[in-house]
């Protein structure tokens, strides 16, 4: 992928890449311990500019949701979504609406062509739900 886009082949991309790939939606400080695991030494700066670079490049997607540290993922060139739970942080993917996109799709496009929407959901897991201070809290 990285030749393919004329980006040179290093050790700490390569292991950027396949921890993003481990673990979807870590945060950029579980990424470097990740990094660190697989090829040793390595400077953070060097993780944070690996992971500023291919998201820049497209491989690689950065998403931060309110209160929350920047997240990244190597699902890339579809609409989906996210759901964050407010208890754990635990974040999944979710599909787009099916059939259509309405979420591509503004009250008012203010004229911007729209191709893509970042949609998050909040909310509680299924682990957090379970617990009592938030079953009791939950609407």
């Amino acid at each position: 992928m990285l030749r393919e886009r004329g980006i040179q082949v290093t050790a700490q991309r390569l292991a950027v890449l396949n921890a993003v790939s481990a673990r979807p939606h870590a945060a950029a400080d579980d990424l470097v311990d990740d990094v660190r695991a697989s090829i040793g030494s390595v400077s953070r700066q060097a993780v944070f500019d690996a992971l500023a670079m291919l998201t820049e490049e497209g491989l690689i997607r950065r998403i931060q949701p309110a209160r929350s540290a920047a997240r990244y993922e190597d699902r890339v060139d579809d609409n989906h979504h996210h759901l964050v739970c407010r208890e754990c942080g635990r974040m999944v993917d979710v599909d787009c609406a099916v059939g259509y996109r309405p979420c591509l799709e503004a009250a008012d496009d203010n004229g911007f062509s729209i191709d893509e929407a970042e949609v998050i959901y909040w909310g509680y897991c299924p682990d957090c739900q379970a617990e009592p201070a938030v079953a009791e809290s939950s609407p």
